[in-house]
Formats: C-alpha cells, structure tokens, sequence
C-alpha cells in the first residue's frame, strides 16, 4: 500500500471514528436531553423522526453533490455542518433552537454517511481486498469512545458537551481520497442491478433497525424499566459497541476466511438469542449481557452490506463508469440506513411507549429475516479475490 494510500484509509478511518463518537455522544445522553427540554417518549419519538428524516435527505443530497465536487469535498462540508449542529443544539437557549440544531445535524449526519462509505468503498476497491469491516470498526470505536465520555462526565455542566463539536471540525481537514470520476460521472445510471441490490438492503434495514433501537432506547430502557444509576444508564451502549467494534476489527480476516454468507446466518442467530435475552431480562445487569451478545451478532451486517452492493454495482464496467454507478448505489443503499433508523429509533418508541420490553420486541422480529437475506451476500466475498490470487 503506498504512502497515499495509508494517509487516506487513516483519514477515512478517522472520519467514521469521529461520526460514531458524535452519534453515540448524543444518543447516550438522550435521558438528560429529556429532561432538559421535558420531553416525552412520543415526544422524542418525533424529534428523532425529524433527524432520521432529514438525513436521508442529506445522503440524497450527497449523491447529487459527489460527483459534481467530489466525494471528498462533500465529506468534509459534511463534518463542518455536523460541527457547527452539534454546537447549536448543545448550547440551545430554547427548545425551538434546539430542534433547529438537530435539524442540521440531520442533514449533516447524511452528508457524511454517503460520503464516508463512498470514500471506503474507493479504498476498497483501489486495495483489492475488504476493508469496510475495519472502516466501520473505527465508527464503533469512536461510539465506545462516545459512551465512556458519556460515563466519565455525567455531572459536568451541560454546556460542556458542545466540545464534542471540535472533533468533526478537525477531522474536516483531514487527507480525504482524490477520486477522478471521469466522462462517466455524468452518464445516467440505468444499468445498475437494483433487484439484488435491493435485497441486500432489506439486511441493512434489519441491522439498522436493531443497532438504532440499542443506541437509541437502550439507555432510556436501563433508565425506565430497571431504574438504572443514572451515571451507568450509557452501560446499554458500551458493551454492545465494544463487542461490534471488535468483531469489526477482525471482521475483514473472518469474511476472508468464513464468507459472508455464512458469518452473517451465524451473527443472525447470535442476535436473536440476544434479543431475547434483552426483552426477557430481569434486571439491568442481565439487559446488558443481552445488549453486549447483541453487538457480536449484528457487528459486520453494515459494513458487508456496502460492499456487496458495491460490488453488484461495479461489476464488468470501466473504471470511470464503475466508480459513478458505485457513488450512486452507495448514496441511495444509505436510505435504507435510514428506514431501518427510523424503525429503530421511532417505532421502537412508539411500540414501546407503554413498556420499552413491548418496543424491543420490534428488532426481535426483524432480525429473524437475516437468514433468508444473508443469501444475497455472495458478492461480498468477490471483493477479496484479488488479493487471494
């Protein structure tokens, strides 16, 4: 790998850190955030719908942008605006400034999303071997780093948190990958193979769903129906990222070695037996043993997703051609990201209104349909082959 090469997977890398720290940093401070503004589970229900909403529309928006201004240019316009969001929201005098920040922070979260997983994608397909597994480890690790800094300042003023709001501002001017689209950047993309891409991304929605229910509600659920410590409520996060963020560490050896198909009917089963574990559990030490399987067994859903999309989508093109209907595929497939976020984070809330067991019961069911689909990752394994030749 050459030196420019090594530069860019590290910014790429600490591009997905940092949106994983800011995500987790917010989310596991969502039982304050009610209480600061007296907010509802319907309530927040709806200000999530809001975010999750507006991201999509920032993914859109980066997949009309990236191959105007390149990938690149749009990541980092994308962590200048989630900066200046996060700040916004965190130092809001009033509730309407407040949704206002995270309005933004929406669009933001999209931005770099799109971006993010376009730049991993490049890298991967410029080194002939999976490496999202390990790109997206970085996010979980920048979430662990979220949760324990959530855990360590639970009493500090609140207005420090908008410190958090310096990180996507440094990693805005990081050595991002150049990426030349060529004529082919401005061709339609009729061609592309949505019927199988579409599959894959019914697994996306699953995960999405599961991973956003456990960021997003597991801390009100240690809070609500175990009457958790509040300064130990981030525990539903911290071990669930620390067992994903391993598992994605060594995820690029164990699909090399494993397969795709096969690592993910395995993760499937592990995930459902801890699901249950998590809505049968009783007591919060149990809920978050259930919560911590639940990372091992979901861990590389995302990551082998993106790349087997990419990877249907680049197939038996050019290099220009293949690189402007991978940009277009990795902005659309993000949307299910979004739908699986919003069953996740509202109905999972919703459903859950009365009792967050009943809410849980959402990704239970969801996560059963991991099975079927993991079938559809076959192209996943494609991605390794040169570099097993």
């Amino acid at each position: 790998m050459g030196a420019d090469l090594r530069r860019a997977r590290a910014a790429i890398a600490a591009a997905f850190l940092t949106q994983g720290l800011v995500f987790i940093s917010l989310t596991t401070r969502l039982p304050r955030i009610q209480d600061r503004w007296d907010l509802g589970e319907l309530a927040l229900s709806g200000v999530l719908l809001m975010m999750v909403l507006l991201a999509g529309a920032g993914s859109l928006l980066a997949e009309r942008l990236a191959p105007r201004l390149d990938s690149a240019r749009v990541l980092r316009a994308g962590l200048l605006t989630v900066a200046a969001s996060v700040a916004v929201a965190v130092l809001a005098p009033t509730t309407v400034v407040f949704v206002l920040g995270l309005a933004a922070y929406g669009v933001g979260l999209g931005l770099v999303d799109a971006t993010g997983n376009m730049q991993a994608v490049a890298l991967e397909h410029r080194l002939g071997r999976v490496v999202l597994p390990s790109c997206h480890g970085a996010w979980t690790l920048g979430g662990v780093i979220g949760a324990v800094l959530t855990i360590a300042t639970a009493h500090v003023a609140w207005s420090a948190v908008a410190l958090v709001a310096l990180l996507p501002l440094a990693a805005a001017f990081a050595p991002y990958l150049p990426r030349d689209h060529g004529e082919a950047a401005t061709t339609t993309q009729t061609d592309v193979p949505w019927r199988p891409i579409v599959l894959i991304g019914l697994a996306l929605v699953a995960f999405y769903t599961v991973d956003t229910a456990a960021a997003t509600w597991g801390p009100v659920y240690l809070d609500d129906t175990f009457s958790a410590p509040e300064g130990l409520v981030a525990l539903a996060t911290l071990p669930y990222l620390v067992a994903s963020g391993l598992v994605r560490l060594v995820g690029d050896r164990l699909t090399e070695r494993v397969g795709a198909v096969r690592l993910l009917r395995v993760g499937a089963a592990i995930a459902f037996v801890a699901l249950t574990v998590v809505v049968a559990a009783p007591s919060w030490p149990v809920a978050v043993l259930g919560f911590t399987g639940l990372g091992c067994g979901v861990a590389v859903v995302a990551p082998l997703s993106f790349s087997a999309a990419a990877a249907l989508a680049g197939r038996d093109a050019d290099p220009a051609t293949r690189q402007a209907r991978v940009d277009a595929v990795v902005a659309r497939f993000n949307q299910f990201n979004y739908a699986g976020a919003l069953l996740g984070a509202v109905m999972t809330g919703a459903v859950g209104a009365g009792s967050l067991r009943v809410g849980f019961a959402v990704p239970l069911v969801l996560v059963v349909a991991l099975f079927w689909l993991a079938r559809a990752f076959a192209p996943a394994d494609a991605v390794a082959a040169p570099a097993d030749a």
